[in-house]
């Protein structure tokens, strides 16, 4: 079956789009990558959707309007990647939409938000349309996140030692899995351990002007402002006390708690500050939190994705902190571990998550679960989402005799399995 996973982070900045052919091969889903594509969100989009995340206060009608527009951006993703990926034969479309809330308070969730309509997908491909993965985890008493950590388990389970999947986007989580392949040490855990890009980004376009050719600066561009800071000690210090670190897992915040107001009233205790010096905490501040995250499980590999991969500064600060190895080496010092990135491993770093939602999206269309609750604290385990038909008939597959428990990336297995039991998924 070739699924085709859409995503748009907590940087908003671009819909990663990825499409795979998922075969299922007794208790294994193999996923074969066929590519992946980005396309960035236009500049008015992009600038209407960061004016009304939180803090700041949106109408309905701004939200009507945004679900709209960014239901038309991932379903224009979705044409594309299906043409160019798939050679127009996707059966299916997963997506993850974009998040503009996610109410969280005293250690509980209780709703989540995500838009991007997608009617608008299901119209304009003709594939049927998997979406609105989070709430159903929510209403089980669930975090609603990170939810991609049922594919992070299936896909390290039988790994050695203690691997823990890392994902620094605007907002860094973790799902680690005790035991590796001895299948020992308890259950496996995931949440988000704080800011990842989300603070780095903020101050990088309130303090760091504009770039050579004019444009304004939108990231710390392979760590060239952190290279040239210095990390602040009373401010890193402020930051840290923070309490959400304490907080005990499973646990999620977002951008709705880590913001540029946030971090200006962090900076109002510390006097004015360049921006290297601000960008250079803050990364600090990321490897740091991240660090202390994964500490206390023991370690032994630490598989990274997301756009935080591309800042070295932050990879070199963040293996400092674990005391880790790069990935040429078999094996960290002693007490560390080694760090690498998902691409050693067949997914791309970029866009792992997109990957992953087409994994959650062949478990919706199959009826199966799409979470672990230990990982997001659920009462059970749910079926995700929502089904948007993509044409006037809709007949989904069966449940396989077998549900999956792992899942391994590489190349086709041949035609057998889902591949020939998804065939009528596709609407007429």
């Amino acid at each position: 079956m070739r699924v085709v996973g859409l995503m748009s982070g907590t940087s908003y900045d671009a819909i990663d789009a990825a499409a795979a052919d998922l075969s299922l091969d007794d208790d294994t889903l193999v996923l074969a990558p066929l590519g992946t594509i980005s396309t960035a969100y236009d500049d008015d989009l992009r600038a209407d959707l960061a004016g009304a995340l939180p803090p700041a206060r949106a109408d309905l009608a701004t939200v009507c309007r945004l679900d709209t527009r960014i239901g038309q951006a991932f379903a224009a993703a979705a044409v594309r990647a299906d043409e160019e990926l798939c050679g127009g034969r996707a059966d299916l479309v997963a997506s993850h939409g974009q998040t503009v809330f996610h109410w969280a308070e005293d250690g509980r969730v209780h709703g989540t938000l995500q838009i991007g309509e997608a009617a608008w997908i299901a119209e304009a491909t003709g594939r049927p349309v998997v979406s609105g993965f989070r709430t159903r985890d929510v209403a089980a008493g669930g975090q609603g996140a990170p939810l991609v950590s049922i594919v992070d388990v299936m896909w390290l389970r039988g790994r050695p030692g203690v691997p823990v999947a890392l994902n620094l986007g605007g907002i860094g989580n973790v799902t680690v899995l005790p035991g590796g392949a001895q299948g020992i040490g308890g259950e496996p855990l995931a949440f988000d351990t704080g800011p990842a890009n989300a603070l780095i980004d903020a101050a990088v376009r309130s303090m760091a002007g504009h770039d050579a050719s004019g444009r304004p600066y939108a990231m710390d561009a392979g760590g060239a402002l952190a290279a040239r800071g210095a990390v602040h000690p009373m401010l890193l210090r402020r930051l840290l006390d923070d309490p959400y670190y304490a907080l005990p897992a499973p646990k999620t915040t977002g951008k709705e708690h880590f913001h540029l107001p946030y971090l200006r009233s962090a900076l109002d205790s510390c006097g004015p500050l360049p921006a290297e010096d601000v960008v250079a905490t803050l990364t600090r501040l990321t490897a740091r939190t991240v660090a202390d995250a994964i500490r206390p499980f023991g370690a032994t590999e630490v598989i990274a994705s997301g756009g935080g991969t591309r800042n070295p500064v932050l990879m070199d600060w963040l293996r400092e902190e674990l005391g880790a190895a790069g990935p040429a080496r078999a094996a960290g010092p002693a007490g560390g571990c080694v760090v690498r990135s998902s691409d050693e491993l067949g997914l791309p770093a970029g866009a792992k998550e997109a990957y992953a939602f087409a994994v959650l999206g062949w478990l919706t269309a199959h009826g199966l679960p799409g979470t672990v609750p230990a990982c997001t604290g659920a009462r059970h385990a749910s079926v995700l989402g929502s089904i948007t038909p993509g044409g006037p008939g809709l007949r989904l597959p069966r449940p396989p005799a077998t549900a999956p428990v792992r899942l391994a990336v590489g190349g086709r297995t041949g035609e057998s399995g889902s591949r020939l039991s998804m065939s009528n998924l596709r609407c007429s």
